[in-house]
């Protein structure tokens, strides 16, 4: 079976930093794009990034670009998303997400993915 799992989450204050982690299993990991998500309260889920299967190509949402960074690591089945200089609006529950359509570039929508693991809470407060 197909797993997914996002870790990782947790409670920071503003400007502070966290890495999510995307757990794989039940399928060839290395043969699919990684995106991750997030569902803000109130909000329509939005993608913030996602990297390729072919060559780690990365794509960022406008609202976290030079603060968000995706990478993976094939050998462990795992991906992972580095959050810095957090800001309130990022609160939101981030999801993990694998595509087979992004091998030499990857999208940050929600249709482009077809697997879906358990999202982690991630607040920013004060």
């Amino acid at each position: 079976d197909v797993q997914l799992q996002a870790s990782g989450g947790g409670l920071v204050q503003p400007g502070g930093s966290l890495k999510l982690s995307c757990a794989a299993s039940g399928f060839t990991f290395n043969d699919y794009a990684v995106g991750w998500f997030r569902r803000a309260p109130g909000k329509e889920p939005e993608g913030v990034g996602c990297i390729s299967s072919g060559d780690d190509t990365t794509n960022y949402a406008d609202s976290v670009k030079g603060r968000f960074t995706i990478s993976r690591d094939n050998a462990k089945n795992m991906a992972y998303l580095q959050i810095s200089s957090l800001k309130p609006e990022d609160t939101a529950v981030y999801y993990c997400a694998t595509s087979r359509q992004g091998v030499w570039d990857c999208s940050l929508l929600r249709t482009s993915y077809d697997s879906w693991g358990q999202g982690t809470q991630v607040t920013v407060s004060s």
